[in-house]
């Protein structure tokens, strides 16, 4: 009995380090989430992700959206990629290749379907008028997609971190202090963003006499409607979701909130995949084409200047041939003078080029 005992010690921390398959002595509910993985929840997910995946990359080509196209194609390829991880740990929960996959890929992916919302803004407030904004249009892409990116490498760093700890505690909290502070990070980002939409979206409506016919004709349409509609849902769906994470983060691995199966699938898993079909089923390219005329189709079209920008923003000049800015008149177009002093001059070169000879008869123009 005695040398049994040594052989099969009580389960412990210690005594779990190399487990690779569940047994006596590594069962369940010593892994870091205790409990299987349900097969049929993160098989659905992993369909649908896939599926808005190639829906995101064909809609992208079709209405060349590319920015837009590789923000969305990128959070739905790594959500599908992170559920397939979670079906690994379904097989088995000791799998560190299952474990690996989803926490890296289902803790950055969320910060991709945030930039197809902060990629947006810029758009509205062309459309609807930068007059009532506190910011310059293109400013908006700038700063949220910088602090998305910021979030995104703070979460990346963490899960790589605590997926390559190899059961070393040390390391493994290491990594979840790191991705908290970006999903804090990113919840910060997107309490400033919603704010200024907010923002935005009152000081339009106190002036909404000002807006411009093509404004309004826009803001009546049901497909901007459906459109403004989807991005409210997938932001206060990805809102939740990062306010989720907090939480399971907060007291560390195998906390009661993270061995919750059931609080993943409804606070994780559904709130992303409302986010990311209502970004797909109202894609821009249907919903809000006016999107596709302030830029160029490039996919650095959102950090380069912007021409329709400077159309849509009055406090923007119109430069002359020899590099002076000419002013506006009252109706927001160039001064008419040049055009006019450009006639005289063609007309002066006319005369000049169908000079008579001196016996009456046209010579020929050089």
């Amino acid at each position: 009995m005695a040398s049994t005992n040594t052989t099969l010690p009580p389960v412990t921390q210690q005594s779990t380090q190399n487990c690779t398959a569940i047994s006596d002595l590594c069962p369940v509910e010593a892994t870091i989430y205790g409990y299987y993985p349900s097969l049929g929840a993160n098989a659905f997910f992993c369909a649908i992700f896939a599926i808005c995946f190639f829906a995101q990359f064909f809609q992208g080509i079709r209405w060349k959206t590319w920015t837009y196209m590789i923000a969305l194609t990128l959070g739905s390829f790594a959500e599908a990629v992170g559920y397939v991880g979670r079906i690994l740990l379904h097989n088995n929960p000791w799998s560190n290749d299952g474990f690996e996959i989803q926490i890296c890929c289902l803790i950055i992916a969320p910060a991709f379907i945030a930039a197809g919302i902060y990629l947006t803004l810029k758009h509205i407030v062309l459309e609807f008028g930068s007059d009532f904004s506190r910011l310059r249009p293109k400013y908006y892409t700038w700063i949220f997609i910088l602090c998305d990116l910021f979030s995104l490498i703070l979460q990346g760093a963490g899960g790589g971190i605590a997926a390559t700890a190899n059961k070393n505690v040390a390391l493994q909290h290491t990594g979840n202090d790191l991705m908290m502070a970006g999903i804090v990070w990113q919840v910060f980002t997107l309490l400033v963003f919603g704010s200024l939409v907010a923002d935005y979206a009152s000081r339009a409506y106190q002036r909404r006499t000002e807006l411009a016919p093509s404004a309004i004709k826009l803001f009546n349409t049901l497909r901007f409607k459906l459109f403004a509609g989807g991005l409210i849902l997938t932001y206060l769906t990805v809102f939740t979701r990062c306010v989720f994470r907090i939480a399971e983060m907060a007291k560390g691995w195998k906390n009661p909130i993270m061995q919750d199966e059931t609080d993943f699938i409804v606070l994780d898993g559904v709130m992303i995949t409302i986010a990311t079909l209502c970004l797909t089923v109202f894609h821009p390219g249907y919903c809000f084409p006016e999107m596709q005329m302030h830029g160029k189709t490039n996919p650095l079209a959102e950090f380069m200047a912007v021409d329709a920008e400077k159309v849509a923003d009055p406090e923007s000049n119109t430069p002359s041939l020899d590099g002076a800015e000419q002013p506006k008149s009252m109706d927001g177009k160039t001064n008419p003078q040049p055009e006019f002093m450009a006639a005289d001059a063609e007309k002066g070169a006319d005369r000049e080029s169908n000079t008579p000879s001196l016996n009456g008869v046209e010579q020929p123009k050089s």
